[in-house]
């Protein structure tokens, strides 16, 4: 191990010293140079970074293999075949190569590490045996044997031995943030994480079969195998909830990677972050595909012909507008297929255009001659006129996608105008005060009223009023700069502006991501997704038009009301018109790694009988622990708050949750914290803390070392899929469950 960390710290004193000689090297005034010598001390701030964070947990694994290759150089550990030694080979979270360029340890996502993860007694592809490696801090900790070649167990010198990696890391503490499981991963789950880029990959699996490791694991081994293409594109990971993400977010660094987009499904739509959704018959009706229809026939019914003739006035000069010259000219418009605001220029042409027509037409019958050159003022003339601007925006307004939202919510009467179909109870439904919060219902709403609207002009032009304001303050900051350090002559304002507003502009392909509604990834990892609306998942399909996805998720853990009942009909809004037997693949998962056996039955034999349709799962193990069930008259939060101290009792430093119904997590989260102080977290906020007070909806995709249950009667009565919710509920837990039934 000396070799490789004296080989990382080299790098990174490389690296480090090309940082500091970049951002020293004088480029003058040269706007190019300065952008490659910003581009070079981004590199290499991206690669300290990357060394960084590999750095505790290097190496995880050693292979030896029966025949040497280019990777089992004597630099990696290599022997010769005369000693009876096998060749090695060194895996971890990144590659290094000597100073002669020999690799001395392999990315675990080339071809060459497969083995490490897919060898077997039956087959050994090639390894003779396999060796992992924990450690701590720089330290080898423990060690763990697999021999694939009998003769190895004859050696003389063969020091075999082992605890179980695997196991030793499903029964290790959570801390409230997910680990890599790049040391432990299975062969199934390899397989899974190394397939095809293209195309729809489905990841079916229950509770604990590891589907959140395998999609965060496949976008770090797509972003290496693939870099190519993604680089440019990049890769979004999309979770349910905030929570989600806090407990996710450490992965992929400590996998090198960094150039990921993490989103919840409420800030999937550039600056908003909704964190709250709508009650369930709401939800479902917002999911629903109808309101795709229904926003296309309200931007529609945004374009207006006059039921009657207008009479305008023009510099003076009175004219009667027909409807027909309207319609007219709002039919070319349409014609052109354009989003309503950009299209809604074409419409302005067209009708200033035969407004003009009709105005000289109207000139030369009184005898006035007009010219080609008067007819260029005379359109000028209706285009500044009051009454012209007042019919044009009566016609064709400009809308902003917010405004169409609210205008659709908060008038019913126009609602009811554009639903003939609807009932007044579904209209009802989706009655709110103008310029409410906004939900995680809305954002799918929002993004497809901003596909049918486009760019809104007026916002366009704040953006430019904007940056040239920006620009404007730059340069004055850098007069005040030049004239404090006395360095007038010596360099321009602008220039100094200028260099302001490349660093600005010098931004990630994940930064540039995050704030473009319209960028279009190379690939998408829905985790989760057996929770997404069809509005939700047509909002994805806009943002990889390649329909390049890592769908993970759980049928029957299904509890969101506009959630689908199969994959199939969960993906018809994603894959539109490609629909078909090859359209998606579906790889699954059947190996219940994280909950305990006895957990693990007691969830199937709730969700039997609730009537919840599951895949039963296989666990590798079981706990010291019960289950426990507290039942009685009384108070259901008194009940929670004794559960919780018995399991703090037992507890040497875990994380535990408490999974309430949300009517009861407020009450639950104060008698804790009084009875804890110090040691209880709300919501997303929690996972850092000892006890963690959430939702089903909440914990959905997280685990704690030991979960108290509270109230699993009211969670059944959430909703028509409250049984799903409370099987995702029983099973958070690694270690212990406690149902408080009160």
């Amino acid at each position: 191990m000396s070799t490789l960390y004296e080989r990382l710290d080299a790098l990174k004193a490389e690296a480090r010293e090309k940082l500091v000689s970049t951002r020293r090297e004088a480029v003058g005034g040269n706007h190019q140079s300065r952008s490659e010598r910003d581009a070079y001390a981004r590199l290499y701030e991206d690669t300290l970074a990357q060394l960084g964070e590999v750095d505790e947990r290097l190496a995880f694994g050693r292979l030896e293999l029966r025949e040497p290759d280019e990777t089992t150089s004597p630099a990696g550990g290599g022997a010769s075949d005369g000693d009876g030694r096998g060749f090695f080979r060194y895996i971890g979270r990144i590659g290094l190569r000597d100073r002669e360029h020999h690799p001395i340890l392999l990315d675990w996502r080339v071809p060459g590490a497969s083995a490490f993860y897919q060898a077997t007694a039956a087959t050994p592809m090639g390894a003779r045996a396999r060796r992992h490696l924990t450690l701590s801090g720089r330290t080898v900790t423990r060690l763990e044997d697999e021999v694939f070649d009998a003769s190895l167990l004859d050696r003389g010198d063969a020091q075999l031995q082992g605890e179980g990696a695997l196991m030793a890391a499903l029964t290790a503490q959570r801390t409230g943030r997910m680990t890599d499981i790049v040391a432990t991963i299975q062969a199934e789950q390899d397989r899974i994480i190394r397939s095809p880029l293209d195309g729809v990959l489905v990841v079916q699996g229950g509770p604990g079969t590891g589907k959140t490791a395998v999609a965060l694991h496949r976008a770090a081994y797509l972003l290496y195998s693939h870099r190519e293409r993604l680089r440019a594109s990049g890769v979004l990971v999309v979770g349910p909830s905030r929570s989600f993400l806090r407990y996710i977010e450490q992965v992929l660094p400590s996998l090198g990677e960094s150039g990921v987009v993490l989103a919840s499904l409420g800030s999937l739509y550039p600056g908003v972050d909704a964190s709250r959704d709508d009650a369930p018959d709401v939800a479902a009706l917002k999911g629903s595909a109808k309101m795709a229809d229904l926003l296309k026939r309200a931007v529609r019914s945004r374009q207006i012909v006059p039921t009657e003739p207008t009479e305008v006035d023009i510099d003076g000069e009175r004219m009667v507008v027909q409807p027909e010259l309207v319609r007219d000219a709002l039919r070319r418009a349409q014609e052109r297929g354009k989003p309503h605001n950009e299209a809604r220029v074409g419409f302005n042409k067209s009708a200033l255009a035969a407004l003009t027509r009709q105005l000289v037409q109207q000139l030369k019958a009184r005898g006035t001659t007009v010219d080609d050159s008067d007819e260029l003022v005379l359109r000028e003339d209706i285009r500044q006129s009051y009454d012209v601007r007042v019919l044009l925006n009566t016609a064709w307004l400009p809308l902003t996608p917010r405004k169409l939202l609210d205008d659709l919510y908060s008038r019913p009467a126009w609602l009811a105008s554009i639903t003939p179909q609807w009932s007044d109870a579904e209209r009802a439904l989706l009655r709110r005060e103008r310029g409410a919060e906004l939900t995680i219902s809305d954002v799918p709403l929002l993004d497809e009223a901003a596909e049918l609207l486009g760019e809104f002009d007026t916002a366009v032009d704040a953006d430019k009023r904007a940056r040239k304001a920006q620009q404007k303050r730059d340069i004055e900051n850098a007069e005040r700069a030049i004239e404090n350090m006395q360095v007038e002559g010596l360099v321009t304002a602008s220039d100094i502006a200028g260099n302001f507003a490349e660093r600005a502009q010098s931004m990630t392909t994940a930064e540039r991501a995050a704030g473009d509604r319209t960028w279009a990834y190379g690939h998408v990892v829905v985790d989760e997704a057996q929770e997404l609306s069809p509005m939700q998942w047509r909002l994805l399909a806009r943002r990889c038009p390649l329909r390049s996805f890592t769908v993970v998720g759980d049928i029957a853990q299904a509890s969101s009301p506009a959630s689908a009942s199969s994959w199939d009909r969960a993906l018809q809004s994603l894959l539109g018109r490609r629909r078909g037997p090859d359209a998606w693949h579906l790889e699954e998962l059947t190996v219940n790694y994280r909950t305990p056996a006895q957990i693990v039955a007691f969830a199937e034999d709730v969700a039997r009988r609730t009537g919840l349709e599951i895949t039963p799962s296989r666990s590798v193990r079981s706990s010291e622990w019960p289950v426990r069930e507290i039942e009685g008259e009384r108070d259901a939060v008194v009940a929670t708050v004794e559960a919780v101290a018995v399991d703090r009792s037992i507890d040497d430093g875990g994380t535990l949750a408490v999974i309430a119904p949300e009517a009861l997590v407020g009450p639950v989260f104060e008698a804790l914290r009084e009875r804890f102080p110090g040691e209880v977290g709300l919501g997303s906020a929690s996972l850092t803390t000892a006890i963690s007070v959430l939702s089903p909806a909440t914990s959905k995709g997280l685990e704690f070392d030991a979960v108290v249950v509270v109230s699993p009667r009211r969670i059944l009565q959430l909703s028509s899929r409250g049984n799903a919710s409370l099987y995702v509920a029983m099973t958070r837990p690694t270690q212990r469950l406690t149902v408080v039934d009160a």
